[in-house]
Order: structure tokens, then C-alpha cells, then sequence
């Protein structure tokens, strides 16, 4: 079971903000065991040490090695934050068995997997019109996102994080922001304001996008 205290991830989550975003590796399985250490190390300064270990253990390039494991461990501790808000959050029921790919809670007793994602350059339309064209913009994540161990076309709700100045990974280190989108969704929810498609035949998906900009 993971402690989760907000305001501390949140403090680890910025330290890693002065560094440039880029992957370069592309994610794959084995660089994953490489850098599992990310789901049991929480601050800043640790993860640094042991990514030094895997480089020197596994004859890694310094910067790759860097890159790949600094966008994984941000990207799933700022995950863990959200789920944490969810599950504190009225109406929000958190599923009991934690290794379920396809669900994080039940909201008003609908399940839903969670994915912050940036606002994608490649979507090529604007802010606005993404608002406004919510469907195209879910659609084009569901065809578009991770096809690594969580891709599926269960109901998911989608948190977008858009930056004015372009930086939009930033967002997901603003756990307050990000907070408080989420409860102001919540508290004024309405099953009937989901959109449905139908990516599967014979499966209905429910979906909705959370909006955070700053």
C-alpha cells in the first residue's frame, strides 16, 4: 500500500521541472525492468541514486537512461496523486483489487479507468475547438494513446492538461490545480453529460474529458 501525502509529491513532482521533457527511448518492456524502481521511490534525490545504479548495472547511456526514467517516475506519481483525489472525493468508490488494468474507481457507480494526458500537438486543432469538439478529441485518444498494458476501450475519464506557454507536461506536477479540477467535476457530475461510443462491437464506452489549463 502506498502513502500518499499530496503536498510532498507535489514538492518531489517540481524538482524534476528544470529538466528538458523527451523520451528518446521508446518505451518498451525490458527498459521497464530496467527502471521498476520508480513505483517504490517517491523523492527526487533517491530516484537520482538508483538511476546511477541501473546505468552502471545494465552498461546504460547516462542521458537515455535519465530521460526514460524521470518522464516514467513523473508520469506515475502523478498519477498515483489523482487517484488518491479521486478516492477521497464523495461519490467515488475506489476499486478493491489494485492490479485492475481496466478500472481505477467507480464514479456515482459507473467504473472508470483515469489518464492525464497533455493536449496533443498532433491533434492539430485548437483549445477551443477541442472544448467544443469533446467526442473528436476522445475518439482521437482512444485511437491515438498507449497501446502498452492499459489500452482498452473501457470507460475512461480523460484529465487534459493545456499550458498556455506550451509546457502542458508541467500541469501534472500542479497536484492542487489538478485537485481542484477533479472535485469541481465531481460535485457537479451528470451521467447524461458522458459521451458514448461504440469502439467495440457490443460494448458501450462512457467517457468525458476533465480540463486543467493555467
Amino acid at each position: 500500500m502506498i502513502a500518499v501525502n499530496l503536498e510532498n509529491i507535489e514538492k518531489e513532482l517540481k524538482r524534476r521541472l528544470p529538466y528538458h521533457y523527451s523520451w528518446g527511448q521508446k518505451q518498451n518492456d525490458e527498459w521497464d525492468r530496467y527502471t521498476n524502481f520508480i513505483y517504490s521511490t517517491q523523492e527526487w534525490a533517491g530516484l537520482i541514486l538508483k538511476m546511477k545504479q541501473a546505468i552502471a548495472e545494465h552498461k546504460l547511456d547516462k542521458r537515455s537512461l535519465f530521460n526514460y526514467t524521470a518522464n516514467r517516475w513523473y508520469n506515475f506519481w502523478s498519477a498515483v496523486a489523482v487517484e488518491h483525489i479521486f478516492s477521497e472525493t464523495e461519490n467515488v468508490e475506489k476499486v478493491a483489487e489494485t492490479k485492475d488494468s481496466e478500472k481505477d474507481f467507480y464514479l456515482f457507480g459507473i467504473p472508470f479507468d483515469h489518464k492525464t494526458s497533455v493536449f496533443p500537438k498532433q491533434f492539430n486543432k485548437t483549445l477551443e475547438y477541442a472544448q467544443s469538439h469533446k467526442g473528436e478529441l476522445i475518439q482521437w485518444f482512444y485511437k491515438n494513446q498507449s497501446s502498452q498494458k492499459r489500452h482498452h476501450f473501457k470507460n475512461r475519464l480523460f484529465i487534459v492538461v493545456y499550458a498556455e506557454n506550451g509546457e502542458h507536461w508541467k500541469l501534472k506536477a500542479e497536484i492542487g490545480l489538478l485537485k481542484n479540477a477533479i472535485q469541481k467535476y465531481i460535485a457537479t457530475f451528470r451521467p447524461e453529460q458522458l459521451q458514448s461510443f461504440t469502439f467495440v462491437d457490443g460494448q458501450q464506452t462512457l467517457s468525458d474529458i476533465i480540463w486543467v489549463s493555467k
